[in-house]
């Protein structure tokens, strides 16, 4: 039961953090709008893909997770 604590802080502790990233990246001036990302916009319809930006999103979190795996 102590361990299932101890999860449970740690879920709430990622949340917490995802939340304030999310906070600061609505701030960062050209997240989402990187070259590359597709954007179709006709008279009734609009589409966006953000290529770039999750390939980028994907390298940062790839090498985060190798840095602490490593520990």
């Amino acid at each position: 039961m102590d361990s299932f604590a101890k999860l449970l802080i740690l879920f709430g502790v990622i949340l917490a953090a995802v939340g304030g990233l999310m906070l600061f990246i609505g701030k960062v001036p050209y997240i989402g709008r990187l070259p590359g990302d597709i954007y179709v916009q006709r008279k009734n319809f609009s589409f966006y893909f953000p290529l770039t930006t999750s390939i980028l999103l994907s390298i940062v979190l790839t090498l985060l997770f190798s840095f602490f795996s490593r520990r």
